[in-house]
């Protein structure tokens, strides 16, 4: 290599094997070569492993072997940076993809995902259904989202116009008089969907009973006060 410098001698250097001019000549070339230097980081891990290790088979390889399996782990490496790229671009296409769709079966071709705003499970299912509105004596306001389930019933709330500080649950009261709980949630002092406070809660839950049994819901607090009834 004493007539030119060439690139492809950067796993030589990393192990050892240039003469001294030569490797005097690269480590010059290295100063003014990124792409040289930045290949030589990604072999010298490699350089270090294979330092001291004992022949595997009875006839060592020869040092142009051992270049030629560094260049290509190169190469290989090189391919799958590429590749990965590839899929993190692929993934970013299919979420935004998947963003305008379901903002548009919502909202009429409007996208749903807002800046600064991600819908959680409960407030994506209740915004993709037909709520049932809730009434109230109590000030609150709300609606229901059902959803038919094999194991029974599945309903997303969203509840406003409540302060805390409070614990409350979500009763499914069947046919028979029969009460289940759904879920349970506590309202902080500041509350949901009020002045100050203007985000509403959801929450969603399930309840044992098929829809054909149940003759309404209930959101109460642990007091026993109603703050909402979904009759259906």
């Amino acid at each position: 290599m004493t007539s030119r410098i060439e690139h492809t001698d950067v796993g030589a250097y990393a192990l050892g094997l240039l003469e001294e001019d030569d490797r005097r000549a690269f480590e010059a070339h290295l100063s003014s070569c990124p792409s040289c230097t930045a290949e030589l980081a990604d072999l010298s891990g490699v350089a270090h492993a294979l330092t001291g290790m004992g022949p595997v088979v009875e006839e060592e390889p020869a040092p142009e072997e051992i270049v030629d399996l560094l260049n290509r782990k190169k190469a290989r490496d090189l391919r799958n940076r590429r590749g990965t790229l590839v899929i993190g671009v692929a993934a970013a296409i299919t979420l935004v993809a998947g963003g305008v769709t379901v903002g548009s079966a919502i909202g009429g071709g409007t996208p749903s995902v807002h800046a600064g705003h991600d819908m959680g499970p409960a407030e994506s299912f209740y915004a993709m259904g037909s709520p049932i509105t809730g009434t109230s004596t109590a000030g609150a306001s709300g609606g229901l989202v059902l959803e038919d389930k094999g194991w029974g019933t599945h309903a997303a709330l969203m509840l406003a116009g409540v302060k805390g500080p409070l614990e409350c649950e979500l009763l499914a009261v069947s046919t028979t008089g029969e009460r289940r709980v759904m879920t349970g949630w506590s309202v902080p002092p500041s509350g949901y969907g009020v002045p100050g406070s203007p985000s509403p809660l959801y929450m969603h839950g399930g309840s044992p009973f098929p829809r054909g049994r149940i003759d309404r819901f209930e959101v109460v607090t642990t007091t026993g006060k109603t703050l909402l009834t979904f009759d259906i």
